[in-house]
């Protein structure tokens, strides 16, 4: 068994004591914290995650905070998304893209007021690029870290235990909308998303001593819920076609490559800093694009490493995400095709670790 040392650089969550005594069988580091990745078994998790509840430790989905009068220009200057109309009390799923539109992170941005926003990241470190676009620009706004941790509810009864915490207002809560909403006296903001496509909320949880409280009290609830402690399951993700940053996609990637080309709105999205390298990549189109793809035989082992995806002799893609699916009987996976390779059926083979294998290019996930 190889080990995680720890130390203060790999910090734990307000949390972490529930998923320890929840019996926690893995982790990942994610954004310097700790990550769970299993309790029972993925497959075990993944079956109970679509027919219950879970609560998940998600803490790792640390906050860029922009406060101050320039908080909504800095937002616009970060994404090709039109954030004009947007509202306080929405959240919005943000391409984040530097000056060339390479991906630099896929957030959920929380618009809490005109002038604070939260960015509610993926595993890179956002918080030093927009630092330094604040102070490049010269903009009258505040960026940095909150002591905030978010705590996922995921699952088919997501509503019926966050109304048994939280009363009966939460289910009115719609999607990627939030609320304000009391906990023990204290003002939570309780948000419609996830990393899931079962449905739930995440819960921003400001500060340590709450953490805990919270916790068990969901766990309280839950009993008669068939409540576990869980966390994002790579099967259910890949189904989903939920991408994973850093796996899926990196900063060599445009979001029109990573299937998010409708959430770019080039045209009216002036003040984005990846503006004019996104213009002519929508006008010229992607040559190569993320695949659901399906892999003949058994199950695969884990994709820790991309993939080659052949075509005869030739490499036209690549597998970053793969995993056996227990509903469909088949290997799903997500991979970036070449748009020579990419229509629905294509055959091409993949290179595995276990050896070649048949793969066929899909039209869609599976859910």
């Amino acid at each position: 068994m190889t080990l995680i040392s720890p130390s203060r650089r790999l910090r734990r969550t307000p949390f972490s004591d529930g998923v320890e005594a929840a019996g926690v069988k893995a982790y990942t580091v994610y954004n310097h914290m700790l990550l769970p990745t299993v309790f029972r078994s993925v497959e075990e998790d993944y079956h109970h995650l679509k027919q219950a509840v879970q609560v998940w430790d998600v803490a790792c989905e640390r906050q860029v905070e922009l406060r101050g009068p320039d908080a909504g220009r800095l937002m616009q200057l970060l994404t090709p998304r039109d954030l004009r109309s947007m509202l306080p009390g929405q959240c919005y799923y943000v391409p984040i893209v530097d000056e060339t539109g390479g991906m630099l992170n896929d957030p959920v941005a929380v618009k809490l007021a005109e002038d604070r926003w939260w960015i509610s990241i993926a595993d890179s470190d956002l918080l030093y690029w927009i630092k330094g676009l604040a102070y490049g620009y010269r903009l009258d706004v505040l960026v940095d870290e909150p002591d905030v941790s978010p705590l996922a509810v995921q699952g088919p009864r997501a509503d019926d235990l966050m109304a048994a915490v939280f009363g009966d207002a939460v289910r009115d809560v719609r999607f990627f909308r939030f609320a304000h909403l009391d906990f023990q006296g204290h003002d939570m903001v309780v948000a419609r998303s996830g990393y899931s496509k079962q449905g739930g909320f995440e819960i921003y949880v400001e500060g340590e001593d709450l953490g805990m409280p919270l916790w068990n009290a969901l766990m309280e609830a839950g009993k008669s819920m068939d409540v576990h402690a869980g966390c994002p399951n790579l099967i259910e993700r890949i189904e989903g076609g939920l991408l994973s940053y850093g796996n899926d996609m990196t900063d060599d990637n445009t979001p029109h490559e990573c299937g998010l080309g409708k959430f770019c709105n080039t045209q009216t999205a002036i003040g984005c800093i990846g503006r004019d390298a996104l213009l002519r990549v929508a006008k010229e189109g992607p040559v190569k694009q993320i695949r659901a793809l399906e892999i003949d035989g058994p199950a695969v082992p884990g994709c820790d490493r991309w993939w080659p995806l052949k075509h005869g002799a030739k490499t036209v893609g690549r597998i970053s995400s793969a995993a056996w699916s227990p509903d469909f009987k088949t290997n799903v996976a997500i991979g970036m095709v070449r748009m020579t390779h990419w229509n629905d059926g294509t055959e091409l083979t993949v290179e595995t670790p276990a050896g070649p294998r048949q793969a066929k290019v899909r039209r869609n996930f599976w859910a």
